[in-house]
Parts: structure tokens; C-alpha cells; sequence
């Protein structure tokens, strides 16, 4: 009995030893919580007095190093952009009209021919003796005709004095138009004997430049050969085939139509090296429905060999020019809250937001609608930090290197992005 009457008395002091060992726990935690909650207060405090304070409030911030760039005046095209690949105007491949043996060849791979130019020889023997047989088949054909013909002569006379019959002046009409069409059916033989003789020596049909070969001399050549003897391709002038949407369809038209003459430049596969000029030649009479494109052809003339059939070039093609605009390089359009914007240098060594309206893009240049005028200065490098107000130190101005949107080198350079004819 006197045992759990002991248990009883120790229970109620184990019980408290460990609830005074709970509340201290809870009370080092929230001293440590404390202690956390000041240390971050403390560090937001100094990075607050420590930040730098607005270019707009008059702080002591050091400027701003940019790059301006004075707003000019001067053209600027219109210009689309396409894929397209190089087409010959002509491309033929040169095979024989007749049979034969392939007696000589008289080119060379590579070598440029001109219209007319000998190209090869067929052995001309069996051509030529058949259109010896066909001269002296109308030969003997004429003579009898004339024989014939005298004949009646002679029967018509005497059917005048009754002393021949009537049907044998018939006969004799009949026989005499009989050699006619004898006669003409000879010469008609003639003519295609000396055609296939003329055959023998094949002739380039075209300006342009031979290719590989496709046959050996002493072969037996026929006019079925599939791959004929030759390639001529034409490559002066050569002309780039390429798309566009037809959304610009109606702009192309109403140019040709007013007879503008449209300017296309191409340039290489990077797009940065230009190739060569020409000019739009037309464009296809139906839309490809699939793609919602056009097919159109500039032609090139292609002076320097840069333009060779199937290569793949890009096409940029001047569709108009606006003259007299406001002009401002790329590099000084910001975008962001206010919309589309410049840091407009001030007198002040500061900037201004300026909100602008854009109008075409011609490679590095942009005409502004709104928002500039020419004379003004913007930042075209360094604004990637800049604030309304900031103050700035100007660096090198960028016109004084190129200025492409200057009036004086704006029109120079226009016509080497564009082609366009001054």
C-alpha cells in the first residue's frame, strides 16, 4: 500500500520539470525569431539609404556615358524582302536532228559560245549522196515534163484543125500535170536532202556557256539520245525567280502599272554582301493558294558571272521611295512602358523621354512620322541605364563617323541597300 502512494507524490514533479523545459524552448525560439526580424530590418534600412538616388531628383549620381546622334533628313525606300533562286532565261540541251557518226567535236567544256558557233560534226557522206539522188531525180523529172509540155504544144494545134481526138488532148493535159506534181515532189526532196545535210554540222542555237559533255566523238549519235551531246545555259542577263505575299501584290501592280521601273538587289546567302542589280521583269498571273504567295522575276545582267542557275540567293526589292522624311538610325528605338521611345539629348547634358511614331524600316534607318525633328540628338549607344532627367556625358558622336541618317550620306547610301536609281 505504501508503494503507489509514493508513485502518486513523484508524478506531479516530472510533469512540471518538463513544462518549464517546453516554455523555455518556446522562449529561445522567439528570441531567435526576434533577433532574425532585426537583422533584416537593419539590412533593408542600408541597402535603402545606400541606393543611388534618381538622376531626376538632383542626386549626386555620377552622368551617364552615351553616344548621340543627330536626326536627319533624307529618303528612304521601301523595300521587300524574299528567298529566291537563280534561273537561267535559257537553258538547252543540244541534240542531233538526224543519224550518224559523231566525226568531230568542236568546243570545249566551259568555253563560251555564241549563237550560231559550230559545235560538232556528223559524217556528212550519207547525206550527201542522198541528196544527190534526189537532184537527179528531179533532173530527169524536169526533162520529162518539158517533154511533155512540147507534146501539148503540139496536140493543141493540131485538135484546133480536128486531126487529132479530143481525148488525146486530154490524155496529154492529164500526163503533162502529172510531171508538175512529179517535179515538185522532187524539189520538196531536195530541200529536206540539203536540210539534213545542213544537220551534219550542229550549230549553238544561243549566247551562253557550254557545259559537260555528254558524248564522245566517234560515237553513233541519234536524235532519241536522251541526254544529247550538250548543255548550253545562258547566264548574260540571267534573271533570280522569288515570292512575296500577295498582301504586297496590289503596291507591285499599281508601280508597274504607273511605269516605274522597280530596282532588285541580291545579296548572298548571309545577306550582307550584295551581289548583284537588276530589275523586276513581271510577276506570275496566278496567287499559289497553299502558300498565299506570288512568283515574280527579276532579271540581272549579270556582267560578272556572280550569278550562276540555281544558286540561292536573298532579294530585296525597292517597291517606293519616301523623299524628304525625317530619318533616324535603328539603333536609338527604345521600347517599354511609354511605348516606343528615344532619350532626346537636351541642352542641359540630360535626357528626355520622347515618344515617336515609326514609319518604314530601311536596313540601319527608320522614318519618324511624329516625335522628332531633324537637328535633334539622340542616344543611340549607352541607354540601357538611362532615366528620364538623367544627366549624361557625351562620348564620340556617332555622325561624326557615318551618320546614315543624315541628308548628305542618307542619299548615298540609299541606293547601295536598295539599288535605287539616282
Amino acid at each position: 500500500m505504501n508503494q503507489p502512494i509514493k508513485s502518486l507524490k513523484e508524478a506531479p514533479l516530472t510533469e512540471t520539470a518538463e513544462g518549464t523545459k517546453r516554455k523555455s524552448r518556446w522562449r529561445l525560439a522567439w528570441i531567435l525569431l526576434l533577433v532574425l526580424a532585426v537583422v533584416a530590418g537593419v539590412a533593408l534600412w542600408r541597402q535603402r539609404t545606400q541606393a543611388p538616388q534618381p538622376a531626376r531628383s538632383g542626386g549626386s549620381a555620377p552622368p551617364m556615358s552615351i553616344v548621340p546622334e543627330t536626326v536627319g533628313k533624307g529618303d528612304i525606300g521601301v523595300n521587300l524582302n524574299a528567298l529566291g533562286t537563280v534561273t537561267s532565261l535559257a537553258t538547252v540541251t543540244i541534240r542531233t536532228q538526224i543519224s550518224g557518226y559523231l566525226m568531230k567535236i568542236d568546243f570545249k567544256e566551259g568555253q563560251d559560245v555564241r549563237k550560231g558557233d559550230l559545235l560538232a560534226e556528223i559524217d556528212p557522206r550519207p547525206y550527201e549522196a542522198a541528196l544527190a539522188q534526189a537532184n537527179g531525180n528531179l533532173t530527169r523529172d524536169e526533162a520529162l515534163l518539158k517533154g511533155a509540155q512540147v507534146d501539148l504544144t503540139r496536140y493543141r494545134g493540131l485538135a484546133a484543125q480536128n486531126a487529132v481526138p479530143r481525148q488525146t488532148l486530154d490524155t496529154q493535159v492529164a500526163l503533162v500535170a502529172q510531171y508538175q506534181g512529179t517535179v515538185e515532189a522532187d524539189r520538196a526532196a531536195v530541200k529536206a536532202a540539203q536540210v539534213n545535210l545542213q544537220y551534219c554540222r550542229i550549230v549553238s542555237p544561243l549566247d551562253g556557256r557550254v557545259g559537260l559533255r555528254q558524248v564522245d566523238q566517234g560515237n553513233y549519235v541519234t536524235p532519241g539520245d536522251t541526254n544529247g551531246l550538250v548543255v548550253i545555259t545562258q547566264l548574260q542577263p540571267i534573271s533570280v525567280l522569288f515570292t512575296l505575299p500577295e498582301d504586297n501584290l496590289q503596291a507591285i501592280s499599281k508601280r508597274i502599272q504607273a511605269g516605274a521601273t522597280l530596282p532588285a538587289t541580291a545579296y548572298d546567302r548571309s545577306g550582307a554582301n550584295k551581289i548583284a542589280d537588276g530589275v523586276l521583269q513581271t510577276f506570275d498571273s496566278q496567287i499559289d493558294p497553299t502558300t498565299g504567295t506570288i512568283k515574280l522575276r527579276a532579271q540581272f545582267p549579270n556582267d560578272t558571272r556572280a550569278l550562276y542557275p540555281n544558286q540561292f540567293v536573298n532579294v530585296r526589292l525597292l517597291v517606293d521611295t519616301h523623299s524628304g522624311v525625317t530619318v533616324m538610325p535603328t539603333a536609338g528605338i527604345q521600347r517599354g512602358v511609354p511605348g516606343t521611345f528615344v532619350y532626346l539629348v537636351n541642352p542641359d547634358s540630360t535626357v528626355s523621354v520622347r515618344k515617336v511614331v515609326l514609319g518604314v524600316t530601311d536596313g540601319e534607318r527608320v522614318e519618324v512620322r511624329s516625335g522628332l525633328a531633324p537637328g535633334d540628338r539622340i542616344v543611340v549607344d549607352g541607354a540601357d541605364k538611362l532615366r528620364d532627367g538623367a544627366k549624361i556625358a557625351l562620348r564620340a558622336e556617332a555622325g561624326n563617323n557615318s551618320n546614315p541618317a543624315s541628308d548628305k550620306s542618307g542619299s548615298k547610301k540609299q541606293p547601295s541597300e536598295s539599288g535605287q536609281k539616282q
